[in-house]
């Protein structure tokens, strides 16, 4: 970003936008610290000439690029007036998503849309679906009795429907949150492990109390679980049970064996909601046996209020070299042919 008086004047076959920030909001709020969010944006737009000048912002370039920047400016200060400020990767995701509306004919949610659908807030923070996918995965729970989240680490899948889990019993759509996953590295025959039951289990439930600890007060989980309000267990624990008025997550599901996967399934009851969550690439059985997940899509696809959500690399919203990661996998296993079993 050039901080400049004037800006290059069109060139023939090129356009001008302009925007003026409201002086209620600081530059430095639309800008970034140091123009970072700025030099995001200019990195995507290269071949555009973007310049600022007190409280207005030009762009001058090629007629497309330069609509995109104006949709990306008033995107961005869509999201500023909910209080929510910006961030670096906020503007890259929001420009990827502008961009694939512009070229697919695309989803009909803006960025603002899915930067700002709040799911929960605890201690100080808030909650929310960081890409287009993950808010299709948010509505799908709010929309369906079961809901598939498949797709690699890092995209939120198990982490988004615990927050879903935790708001619906906040709001009394349910009176009880259970949390499982197949302990498959002990074969789920945990008499054989040392020490007492919540020890044998807790090093596969870990993962689950660490996101509880991140949506409540770390002080009354122990009292909701005493109470029963909230259940982590292993998968092996819900055979020959009826789960009403439930939000049940099925995490690791890609470790269940088909048999496991009907099982939990038909655990169902009245006014209970199902989210099931896995990565096929992550496939832990023992050499022969097929994964659940994998068989379960081919056979509850298009079956009513069964819907599945597939997450990509694209959703990963940890470290970004965490996707690129991703992808440099998945292009390996295609072209060794050893995606999962």
């Amino acid at each position: 970003m050039t901080q400049t008086p004037t800006g290059h004047s069109p060139l023939p076959g090129q356009a001008r936008a302009r925007f003026t920030v409201p002086a209620k909001h600081p530059m430095v709020m639309v800008l970034g610290s140091g123009d970072a969010l700025l030099h995001v944006i200019e990195r995507a737009f290269p071949g555009a000439d973007i310049h600022v000048r007190g409280n207005e912002i030009s762009a001058v370039g090629e007629a497309g690029e330069v609509a995109l920047i104006q949709r990306m400016f008033d995107e961005m200060m869509l999201v500023l007036r909910t209080g929510q400020p910006m961030t670096e990767d906020a503007v890259e995701r929001s420009i990827a998503m502008l961009r694939a509306s512009e070229n697919g004919g695309g989803p009909t949610e803006t960025p603002a849309e899915v930067l700002t659908q709040n799911i929960l807030s605890s201690r100080g923070r808030t909650i929310r679906p960081k890409t287009l996918n993950q808010k299709h995965y948010v509505d799908a729970i709010d929309k369906h009795t079961i809901v598939f989240g498949i797709g690699p680490a890092g995209t939120g899948k198990t982490y988004l429907a615990m927050a879903k889990a935790v708001q619906a019993l906040q709001s009394k759509q349910v009176t009880r949150i259970i949390l499982t996953r197949p302990a498959v590295e002990a074969g789920e025959r945990l008499g054989f492990l040392p020490g007492t039951l919540y020890e044998k289990i807790d090093p596969y439930l870990r993962p689950l109390y660490d996101a509880l600890h991140d949506m409540l007060d770390p002080d009354s989980i122990p009292r909701l679980m005493a109470a029963g309000t909230i259940e982590v267990a292993p998968l092996a624990y819900m055979r020959g049970r009826t789960l009403n008025d439930a939000f049940i997550i099925l995490d690791e599901a890609q470790n269940t064996n088909p048999e496991q996967m009907k099982m939990f399934l038909t655990r169902l009851g009245f006014d209970s909601k199902i989210v099931i969550t896995g990565d096929v690439t992550q496939i832990d059985l023992p050499g022969g046996t097929k994964s659940g997940l994998k068989q379960v899509q081919e056979i509850l696809e298009g079956v009513p209020d069964v819907h599945f959500s597939r997450l990509t690399s694209q959703d990963v919203v940890r470290h970004k070299l965490v996707g690129r990661i991703v992808d440099a996998y998945e292009q390996y296993d295609s072209r060794n042919g050893s995606r999962g079993k």
